[in-house]
């Protein structure tokens, strides 16, 4: 408690950078998950791509993001066991946004997307595996993380390809394209506004006031079938609407640019993702952040919950952005150029396809990594439409996905010796 009294303002101000690093890094690395596809389909140029998704990483991260949190950390690590010691706490909470962030730079300096969560979980568990030993983590929920995230791109490559496929058979390779367009892409676009709503009512505002409006309105329902049921009324608009348009507003002689119609519906899609994204990944940058301030302010007690001030949230939904426009280009290349040739239905029925099982991980409590889940359905993409794929670039993916555990619990390590020894602990 001395040392926290003593290095109070040091520590606070050390915090906050550390976690800005963080979030900057997170921006930099996992903003491919919503606009790779986009850029690489040719759906959007790589600086509309951009500004759409640092205005939707922004608002999901600031107006969105948690405001109460259990910090990742207590699933981890459980955080009682510093209670004696909350200057080690305080100190391997700022190797571990370190690690992490530092991890997510040298990741995004070879264009390769990693996940934030997986950097970070491996962060945390490094310092304590150093300090108290190989006992203090949580393995259990550590093996059951890894398990998910193996399995998700092997889910995501057959739904896109599955999507696609519909897409060639029943529109693209249609004897009159137009017709057929008429009459599948309201259906496309049900399933879009469907994905759009459900991702955005159970992840990226699932910590504000709409879900518990939403279930006093629809009243005799619980929370998920109300959210569902909101999804699917929006669903049924979007199809509404879209049909109307395609039946008053295209006619048959219309030069039949299919590709065109795709490329719209896959604007609203990576939008949604990036909107979900930021309001949830910020918490990998600002839940530590959060731990090490609220232990600061009460002077060494360790609460098994924080919660996060406006500032905090500003601070890493502001290093988010700057991260995407500044290194964002790198990881998006590689998502929507390196893997396979795209176009704007191939790029369609991958966003679709990450969307889907986002929401269905999401509802049913499953951690997933949007990063994990888009690489497999580019991959799927391009195996299921005999497209060439660059399995020498998914082999380092892979690979960095391998290593990203344990690089981030050895980069942690070095960071807390560092800390230790700059603050004397």
């Amino acid at each position: 408690m001395e040392f926290i009294i003593e290095n109070f303002y040091l520590i606070l101000a050390s915090s906050i950078i550390i976690g800005f690093f963080m979030a900057y890094g997170i921006g930099a690395n996992d903003v491919a998950n919503a606009m790779g596809t986009s850029v690489g389909s040719k759906a959007l140029t790589l600086t509309q791509a951009l500004v759409i998704a640092a205005i939707f990483e922004f608002l999901g991260a600031y107006f969105a993001g948690a405001s109460v949190t259990t910090t990742i950390r207590e699933n981890i690590v459980d955080p009682t066991l510093y209670d004696d010691s909350p200057d080690v706490f305080v100190l391997g909470m700022m190797a571990s946004l370190l690690a992490a962030g530092a991890w997510l730079l040298l990741s995004t300096t070879f264009g390769l997307p990693v996940s934030t969560t997986h950097a970070i979980i491996g962060s945390i568990a490094g310092f304590s595996i150093y300090y108290i030993g190989w006992s203090s983590v949580s393995w259990g929920y550590i093996l059951e993380v890894t398990f998910s995230w193996i399995l998700t791109p092997f889910v995501a490559a057959i739904l896109s390809g599955l999507l696609y496929w519909s897409a060639r058979k029943f529109v693209l390779k249609a004897k009159e394209p137009i017709s057929a367009a008429r009459q599948f892409i309201p259906i496309y676009a049900g399933l879009v506004g469907f994905s759009i709503s459900a991702i955005t009512l159970n992840k990226g505002l699932k910590n504000t006031e709409v879900p518990n409006l939403i279930t006093t309105y629809f009243g005799g329902y619980d929370l998920v079938a109300s959210l569902f049921l909101l999804s699917f009324l929006i669903a049924f608009l979007c199809y509404l609407v879209s049909r109307f348009l395609l039946s008053h507003y295209v006619s048959k002689s219309d030069n039949p640019n299919v590709e065109g119609k795709f490329a719209i519906l896959m604007i609203f899609t990576a939008s949604s993702i990036a909107f979900a994204h930021g309001s949830n990944d910020v918490a990998n940058a600002v839940g530590p952040m959060a731990a090490v301030v609220a232990t600061i302010e009460n002077l060494g007690q360790i609460d098994d919950v924080a919660v996060i001030p406006e500032w905090i949230l500003l601070t890493g939904a502001i290093g988010i952005v700057i991260g995407m426009l500044t290194l964002g280009y790198k990881v998006i290349r590689t998502v929507g150029e390196r893997i396979t040739k795209l176009k704007p239905s191939k790029g369609f029925a991958a966003e679709m396809a990450t969307a889907i099982v986002v929401v269905l991980g999401s509802v049913s409590g499953i951690p997933l990594s949007t990063t994990h889940t888009l690489v497999g359905a580019v991959v799927g993409i391009g195996i299921f439409s005999s497209n060439k794929v660059n399995y020498r670039s998914v082999t380092e993916i892979g690979v960095s996905w391998l290593i990203t555990l344990p690089g981030g619990a050895i980069f942690s390590i070095i960071f807390f010796i560092i800390l230790k020894s700059l603050f004397g602990v």
